[in-house]
C-alpha cells in the first residue's frame, strides 16, 4: 500500500463522528472533519512517518501537496506538520512556491498561522535576503491570509524580529476591515511586546490602529 494511502486509512479507523461535528463547527463549517483530536492524531502520525521515514524523505513535498487535496482537515494538519517535520531547516528556494501554495489552499487560521509561523518564518529565517520581496509580495496581494503571513512570520523571531519591518506591515494594514488581519497585527505587537514594551506601546500610542488591535496590542502590558 501506497504511505499516503496508509495514512489515509490510519486516520480513518480512528475517525470519531460525535468529535467531527463539534470539530468542523468550531472551523464555521469550512471543512470536514474525521473527529480526531491533537494529541491522538499526532500519535497517529507520529507512527505512520516512523514506519515510512525513508520514503517520506524522498518525497516529502509531493505528500505535503497530496494531503492538502483530502477532503478532511486532520490530513491538511498532517500535511503541513509532514513539511514541518521532514524539511529540518534545510529548505530549497524554490520552496517559497510551495509555502504560498499552502497558505493558500483550504485557508482558515488554523493552519495559515502554523505556516506562517513555521514555515514561512523558517524559510525566511534560512534565507533573509528574500524577505523583502516576498513580503511585499505577500503584503499588497488580494489573499488576506498572505496579507497575515507577512504580519506573521516573525513570531518565533523573539528579540530577533526585525521590529522596523513589523511596524511597516502593521501600518500599512492598519486601516484594514478584517477581522483576521486586525488581530494579526494586534498579536504579532504584543508578542514582540516581550522583548521591546516600550517601542510597542509609543507604536500603538501614536499609530491609528483599529481598536481590536490596540486592545490586542497591549493587552499584556501594564
Amino acid at each position: 500500500m501506497h504511505p499516503l494511502d496508509e495514512l489515509v486509512q490510519l486516520m480513518k479507523q480512528h475517525q470519531n463522528p460525535e468529535n467531527a461535528t463539534p470539530m468542523k463547527a468550531y472551523m464555521k463549517n469550512h471543512f470536514e472533519f474525521l473527529g480526531i483530536k491533537a494529541t491522538p492524531r499526532r500519535d497517529l502520525f507520529h507512527q505512520w512517518y516512523e514506519k515510512n521515514k525513508e520514503s517520506i524523505q524522498h518525497n516529502f513535498r509531493t505528500y505535503t501537496i497530496a494531503l492538502f487535496e483530502q477532503p478532511y482537515r486532520e490530513l491538511h494538519y498532517c500535511g503541513m506538520e509532514l513539511f514541518y517535520k521532514a524539511v529540518k531547516k534545510k529548505y530549497l528556494p524554490e520552496d517559497i512556491q510551495l509555502i504560498e501554495h499552502l497558505i493558500t489552499t483550504h485557508s482558515w487560521w488554523d493552519t495559515v498561522d502554523f505556516i506562517a509561523k513555521y514555515l514561512l518564518g523558517g524559510y525566511l529565517k534560512q534565507f533573509p535576503e528574500a524577505i523583502p520581496l516576498v513580503i511585499e509580495r505577500f503584503s499588497v496581494a488580494p489573499s488576506l491570509w498572505l496579507n497575515r503571513s507577512g504580519l506573521l512570520f516573525q513570531l518565533a523571531y523573539k528579540a530577533q524580529t526585525d521590529f522596523d519591518l513589523l511596524k511597516a506591515e502593521c501600518f500599512k494594514h492598519k486601516d484594514s476591515k478584517e477581522f483576521f488581519i486586525q488581530k494579526a497585527i494586534g498579536w504579532a505587537l504584543r508578542d514582540y511586546s516581550r522583548f521591546n514594551p516600550k517601542g510597542v506601546r509609543d507604536f500603538v500610542e501614536t499609530t491609528d490602529l483599529k481598536p481590536l488591535s490596540k486592545r490586542e496590542a497591549l493587552r499584556n502590558l501594564p
